[in-house]
């Protein structure tokens, strides 16, 4: 048991302070670095969505209710009842 108590000497455990020193720096450094990419991606994202116009626009349509067809049978989005509806 004695054997696997020997001194480390001051020389070696200063070495390896000294790279895991170095270690911890370069991770410091690449943390930045991918949170400066982050921010610099959300912003590009951000001015690439501001490029586009939105906008919204009302539209009205009469049409005609023929053979007693209902409009609401075409489908998509129709709110509202129509003037002719019988129901």
């Amino acid at each position: 048991m004695d054997e696997l108590k020997e001194k480390v000497s001051y020389v070696v455990f200063e070495g390896e302070l000294t790279r895991m020193e170095r270690t911890v720096h370069r991770l410091w450094i690449s943390t930045i670095l991918l949170l400066i990419a982050l921010l610099g991606t959300n912003a590009g994202w951000i001015w690439y969505e501001s490029t586009f116009d939105y906008y919204t626009e009302n539209v009205s349509q009469e049409v005609q209710d023929a053979e007693g067809n209902n409009i609401r049978l075409i489908g998509g989005d129709y709110y509202g009842e129509s003037e002719t509806d019988g129901n």
